[in-house]
């Protein structure tokens, strides 16, 4: 039987700006890449969704981003890596307090956005936090979306580490990821096969139509594209049809 985490980026409404679906999202996944309030999400936010994610017994994970809230996290700053591995920690902390708060202890750690982009390009940017990471906790697991850093990762042996893969982004030949803007709505049964795709066989369909590797344990679904419900409702329905397990990302690594 394969087991396979499904997560999903949380925790980026703050204020009185809402984003995601959060609340329906969460009874579908196993594992929650929570915004640190940094690039989106703020402390009342944060509180909400550690203990939603807790009532579900879903894992928690950290998603720290560059401070950005009015580029979402995604504009590329100039920062140290001594400055992006303290930007981890304090977002880290801050999450690991809440869920101390409701009796549940911090899974993961997913850097978003331009930051998660810093680390692909810069070894020492990537080793700066996997250092900041392991000072903080030697249970924690990093998910990696970029096999750049999932190699830095794995350098440690000491740290936890798990390859994430996409459904419902498109990939280039290269492995790297189109991001869309504003997530549009997507094909559910199309979404379904590139799941059973990467679960069992490691492999995805790239936009040329190439078929490259992708060797996730974990796949991501995200939270605010307009019809992410019926994507992972359609999921379940193949997991169930061809025996695969869910399961966080404690339970597979």
């Amino acid at each position: 039987m394969v087991t396979i985490d499904i997560n999903c980026d949380m925790g980026e409404s703050f204020g009185n700006w809402t984003m995601g679906q959060d609340e329906k999202v969460m009874p579908y996944i196993t594992s929650a890449n929570i915004a640190g309030g940094y690039h989106a999400g703020d402390p009342h936010v944060m509180n909400e969704i550690v203990a939603l994610a807790a009532e579900h017994d879903v894992g928690i994970g950290v998603h720290p981003g560059l401070p950005d809230k009015m580029g979402f996290g995604r504009r590329t700053m100039a920062a140290s890596p001594d400055e992006v591995r303290d930007y981890v920690t304090y977002q880290l902390g801050a999450l690991q307090a809440f869920a101390e708060r409701h009796g549940t202890t911090v899974q993961h750690v997913k850097p978003h956005g331009a930051m998660y982009s810093m680390l692909s390009e810069s070894d020492e940017h990537a080793q700066a936090v996997m250092e900041g990471i392991l000072d903080v906790n030697e249970d924690l697991i990093y998910l990696a979306t970029d096999m750049n850093i999932y190699e830095v990762a794995q350098e440690y042996d000491e740290l936890r580490s798990v390859f994430e893969g996409y459904v419902d982004l498109t990939y280039r030949p290269n492995r790297s990821l189109i991001v869309e803007q504003q997530m549009e709505p997507k094909e559910s049964n199309l979404i379904a096969e590139r799941f059973l795709d990467i679960a069992l066989d490691g492999k995805v369909t790239a936009e040329d139509g190439t078929e490259i590797d992708v060797p996730a344990k974990s796949i991501c679904i995200h939270g605010d594209g307009p019809n992410a419900v019926e994507l992972l409702e359609t999921i379940h329905q193949q997991v169930d049809e061809h025996d695969i397990e869910l399961a966080s990302l404690d339970e597979i690594v």
